[in-house]
């Protein structure tokens, strides 16, 4: 199974849950797997608003967005160091 970068179409976009964190790279069969894989670990901004401090009720949701995420075949990323 091929590794995936996704990352923002628009470096600046505020939906991007990994701040400092320029894309993410999964194991999946195809690119729209990998959308949907990253799409589910990322369903929304975490704690929503202070008026609404629920998980998964941010508006922050790429769903439903395709054009704003870019997911392009790479290379297995190396193993992280401890």
């Amino acid at each position: 199974m091929p590794w995936y970068a996704v990352r923002p179409r628009d470096d600046a976009d505020p939906r991007w849950p990994l701040p400092g964190k320029p894309e993410i790279v999964l194991k999946a069969a195809g690119p729209d797997e990998a959308r949907a894989k990253f799409e589910e670990a990322y369903p929304s901004q975490p704690f929503g608003s202070p008026s609404m401090p629920v998980p998964d009720t941010g508006a922050g949701s790429f769903r439903g967005d395709p054009e704003a995420l870019v997911v392009s075949e790479t290379s297995e990323p190396p193993a992280p160091r401890d």
